[in-house]
């Protein structure tokens, strides 16, 4: 399974082992990944269903363990790591060649360029697969934030979402030539464990 760097962070894939050690607690979930994980776990609109959900795609789709759910990892000043949030794709390009991205960070670590960097993170994994034309992302109009984030990473607004169960949603889509056009820009990013 692929691991991520950045700069400041390390996008580690979720796995079915580490999802069903979240649904133990957070005790269960640090030891299992082995990483300290902050007290302030889960980010806001992760929760258990979210959780259950990304556990029930591994299992039923092996393509969903490249483009699946990412924890955020902040590299410390004494070298260790903490989990600080999640990353990640809702699945596999579809026929278009569309991957759909979500992200979140702790309340105590925002403001600071992580959810930026993720983000950069996840558009880079992206992107070097010949398959993906475009990464589009959902979000709510009141998460200002969160909008932010995607319009300073190069999103542009396409409307509202298309989910009956996230009415309020609104999308957002990077293109390839957009993204190619603003690499300079943007944090590095390695991979570890590629795609097979």
């Amino acid at each position: 399974m692929p691991r991520i760097d950045t700069p400041r962070l390390a996008l580690i894939p979720a796995t079915e082992q580490t999802l069903r050690a979240e649904l133990e607690g957070r005790a269960a979930f640090a030891r299992v990944l082995g990483i300290d994980v902050s007290e302030e776990w889960p980010p806001e609109l992760y929760d258990d269903n979210a959780t259950r959900w990304v556990l029930r795609s591994l299992e039923e789709n092996p393509a969903f363990a490249d483009w699946g759910m990412f924890y955020v990892a902040q590299a410390r000043d004494d070298g260790t790591r903490e989990v600080i949030g999640t990353a990640g794709f809702k699945g596999p390009p579809d026929d278009a060649g569309v991957v759909e991205i979500g992200y979140a960070v702790l309340p105590a670590q925002r403001r600071r360029g992580f959810a930026r960097e993720a983000v950069d993170g996840l558009l880079a994994w992206a992107f070097v697969d010949a398959r993906v034309t475009r990464v589009i992302a959902h979000t709510l109009t009141e998460l200002v934030p969160s909008i932010g984030v995607l319009r300073s990473a190069g999103f542009g607004f396409t409307g509202r979402g298309n989910d009956p169960e996230e009415p309020d949603a609104v999308r957002y889509d990077l293109p390839r030539d957009a993204y190619t056009a603003t690499m300079q820009h943007r944090s590095p990013a390695r991979f570890h464990s590629p795609r097979a």
